[in-house]
């Protein structure tokens, strides 16, 4: 009866490492497949980033050449931002509403 028990124990504990071992390889595939992602994401954002700083160079350009001065375009929109406005030419959930309805 000893080496039955042993048996039996010896046997579950090969099953619960199995257990372990195949949850261990799952998570694996998924911390990979989250690196795959994540280094997309970072291309992804750079890409864009890249992409923003032409297009900002772009207008500020275009606003020098109009006479426009960006510092203060951009503090005002700043402001506008922390006292819970809307940037200018932004729709807010009212012009939204008001549009819809005529």
């Amino acid at each position: 009866m000893g080496l039955g028990s042993t048996a039996k124990k010896i046997q579950k504990v090969a099953d619960t490492a199995e257990k372990l071992y195949a949850k261990l390889n799952e998570l694996r595939e998924q911390v990979l497949a989250i690196r795959d992602s994540l280094e997309a994401t970072n291309e992804r954002v750079e890409r864009l980033e890249a992409e923003n700083a032409k297009q900002r160079a772009l207008v500020e350009a275009l606003a020098e050449e109009r006479g426009i001065d960006v510092e203060s375009v951009l503090d005002g929109a700043e402001t506008e931002s922390a006292e819970g406005g809307t940037a200018e030419g932004e729709p807010n959930a009212d012009d939204e509403t008001t549009e819809a309805s005529t």
